[in-house]
């Protein structure tokens, strides 16, 4: 019997095979991962609810260069 308490949609079954699959990268191939995630423009992020109100008024400070304008 599994014990583990996985996030809805999760399983041992697909814990294994992201376990898997990062075990199985080359350095290289894990290092070229890391760096394109830093080359991207946006982010997903978890915000409490209480927050997003606070986090929309800072997004609407920033300018199309990414310039924050407080």
């Amino acid at each position: 019997m599994d014990k583990n308490k996985y996030p809805k949609g999760w399983n041992r079954k697909r814990v294994q095979e992201v376990i898997d699959h990062v075990e199985s990268r080359t350095e290289e191939e894990t290092i070229a991962e890391d760096e394109t995630a830093f080359e991207q423009d946006y982010t997903a992020m978890q915000v409490p609810r209480k927050l997003v109100p606070i986090v929309r008024q800072l997004i609407v400070m920033v300018d199309e260069k990414g310039d924050v304008s407080i």
